[in-house]
């Protein structure tokens, strides 16, 4: 919507909108992680095509898209955010090897993905030539909103399954402990009903356009409040919370487990969300910098062309 052309929108918004086509995001690689904008993956331009050679890592469902948005160096003569270009790649095509990666949950939700001389037509670049970087920061910021910024109705999700273990294994109980157990969770509950209400408030401001720095500030406290509440969850199933189960089911699932089902799952699943979608202290990177006006890290690359740049 934001950067693709006329014959881009009609051709992919709505089979993308109504999920007839699944897509993924091709942002990550083994060197540039949190420095995303550090890749190596290479997209050379040949006459009216691209050939694209490198690999992508972390990628949520790439087994499962018919397309990815990747972002690739198409120059590595100037500094990095400035050499960087988007464009739709068709998961399909020869050369596009897509290979699992089993979590500690015993799924592949994620994956690395290899391209090996791939071809991508010209009319398949999102943005113009070396501004990748602005059509990856306008994706990041709705992903962080997607991962953080949803309103759920109220004492639903992870606290209502914290509520449910509690009625279960405690209600009824009037010793110490089980009134311990009771304050944990209704401090929990509060934590998590104030970032509701705040995500609901963020989402009035933020319908038109773009989101701001309240991505940001959403996907953080998410993610920390799910692994808090998720650990409070086994904590209140007692013994019971040890026992995930001792085969892995080795799957590769058709969508992503984020929230609801066995809380065991979740408690290990949760541990993610402070790196997934950029990692806890990248967001307070943003909210130190944008928010609060606080001066940024030192970057000694920031004027040095890409190639330059020494890599481990």
């Amino acid at each position: 919507m934001a950067h693709g052309t006329d014959e881009q929108k009609k051709r992919f918004l709505r089979p993308l909108f109504t999920g007839e086509e699944i897509w993924c995001q091709l942002f990550s690689e083994p060197g540039a992680g949190s420095d995303v904008a550090g890749l190596g993956t290479s997209a050379i331009k040949d006459g009216d095509e691209w050939t694209l050679n490198g690999q992508k890592v972390w990628t949520t469902l790439a087994h499962e898209a018919a397309y990815g948005l990747i972002i690739a160096r198409s120059n590595p003569d100037v500094p990095k955010h400035k050499g960087i270009t988007a464009f739709l790649v068709d998961m399909h095509a020869p050369g596009v090897d897509v290979r699992p990666l089993y979590q500690a949950t015993g799924e592949a939700e994620f994956n690395e993905c290899f391209f090996s001389d791939v071809h991508i037509p010209d009319n398949r670049r999102l943005g113009d030539i070396g501004d990748g970087w602005r059509v990856s920061i306008t994706t990041l910021m709705n992903e962080r909103v997607s991962i953080g910024g949803t309103v759920p109705p109220r004492g639903s999700g992870m606290i209502g399954e914290a509520v449910k273990i509690w009625h279960q294994k405690w209600a009824g109980r009037k010793d110490g402990h089980a009134m311990s157990t009771r304050d944990e969770l209704l401090k929990a509950w509060v934590r998590n009903e104030v970032g509701r209400l705040t995500n609901k408030r963020a989402s009035d401001l933020r319908k038109a356009g773009t989101p701001g720095p309240e991505g940001s500030v959403a996907k953080l406290a998410f993610a920390e409040e799910n692994q808090r509440t998720t650990e409070l969850c086994v904590n209140l199933m007692g013994a019971d919370g040890m026992l995930y189960g001792s085969k892995y089911p080795q799957i590769r699932p058709t969508e992503s487990a984020m929230s609801g089902g066995d809380m065991r799952k979740a408690f290990i699943r949760m541990r993610a969300n402070s790196i997934e979608g950029g990692t806890s202290e990248v967001m307070r990177n943003i909210i130190g910098e944008r928010v609060l006006g606080l001066p940024g890290e030192p970057r000694l690359d920031k004027d040095a062309a890409w190639k330059d740049v020494p890599r481990g």
